[in-house]
C-alpha cells in the first residue's frame, strides 16, 4: 500500500504544479513583474480535480472461528463461523455437559461429553494411526497430553474409522491399542466426529478426506481445544 500512497501523492503534486505553472503564466504580462493576483492565481487554491483524488477503500474483515466456552468457563474450543453448537447442561452436581457441533449445512459434525461422571470403554480390536498430534491448549492439563486422532480400528473383518481426542497417542508406544479417557482436572472429556455410518473404501480414501476441506475443518476443531 505504501508505494501506491507514494505514487497517487505524486500525480496529485504534478498535477498542482502545472496548475502553478499556468496561473503564473496566464497572471503575468510584459512589463508588469509577474503579477500573481488574477484568477489564475486563484486556481492554484483550489482542489485538484477529483480524476487524481484516491477513492476512499475499506477492505473486507476476514473470517474467522467462533469461540465456545462450557459453563464452568475452563474449557473452550473454536469452530468455524457459520456453525453453530447445540449445548446442554444435564447436570449441575455432579457437572454434566454435552455440546452437538453442527455444520453451515445442519450436518452433525462432533459430539461432546463434558463430565465429573464417566465410564471407559474397551475392545478386542487392532488399531492402526493415520495421524496423532498433541493439542497445543491442552498441554500440562492432563497427563499424557491429550491428542487429535485420525485412526482405523479392525474388528470381526471391518474396518471402522474414527477421529477424535484420545488421551495421549491410540496406541502405545509398545503397540498396544489405549482406552484412556481425557482427564481435565476432576472431570472428563470427550470429543468424537461423528461420521454417521459413513466410512471410507479403504485408508487412501480416508486420508484423501481428512486433508480435505471437511477433515482439515474438523481436525482445526479438535486441535483448538483449550483448558485454563
Amino acid at each position: 500500500m505504501r508505494p501506491a500512497h507514494r505514487t497517487t501523492t505524486s500525480m496529485v503534486l504534478t498535477a498542482v504544479a502545472a496548475l502553478t505553472l499556468t496561473g503564473c503564466a496566464a497572471g503575468s504580462t510584459a512589463g508588469d513583474g509577474g503579477s500573481s493576483t488574477g484568477p489564475a492565481a486563484q486556481a492554484v487554491t483550489q482542489s485538484p480535480p477529483a480524476s487524481i483524488i484516491p477513492a476512499a477503500t475499506s477492505s473486507p474483515v476476514p473470517k474467522g472461528p467462533v469461540t465456545f466456552t462450557f459453563e464452568d468457563g475452563r474449557l473452550s474450543f473454536a469452530h468455524p463461523e457459520g456453525w453453530r453448537v447445540e449445548h446442554e447442561q444435564v447436570s449441575v452436581s455432579p457437572a454434566v455437559e454435552t455440546a452437538t457441533v453442527y455444520d453451515a449445512g445442519g450436518n452433525e459434525q462432533v459430539a461432546i461429553y463434558y463430565s465429573q461422571v464417566g465410564d471407559a470403554t474397551a475392545g478386542n480390536v487392532s488399531r492402526f494411526i493415520l495421524e496423532t498430534d498433541p493439542v497445543p491448549g491442552l498441554i500440562g492439563a492432563a497427563v499424557p497430553t491429550p491428542s487429535s486422532s485420525f485412526y482405523v480400528d479392525h474388528a470381526f473383518g471391518a474396518a471402522t474409522y474414527r477421529m477424535g481426542l484420545t488421551a495421549g497417542s491410540p496406541v502405545s508406544p509398545d503397540g498396544q491399542v489405549q482406552y484412556g479417557l481425557v482427564m481435565l482436572g476432576d472431570r472428563i472429556l470427550t470429543a468424537d466426529v461423528l461420521f454417521d455410518g459413513r466410512q471410507f473404501a479403504n485408508d487412501e480414501a480416508a486420508k484423501e478426506w481428512y486433508w480435505g476441506d471437511e477433515g482439515r475443518s474438523l481436525k482445526a476443531l479438535l486441535m483448538s481445544f483449550t483448558y485454563r
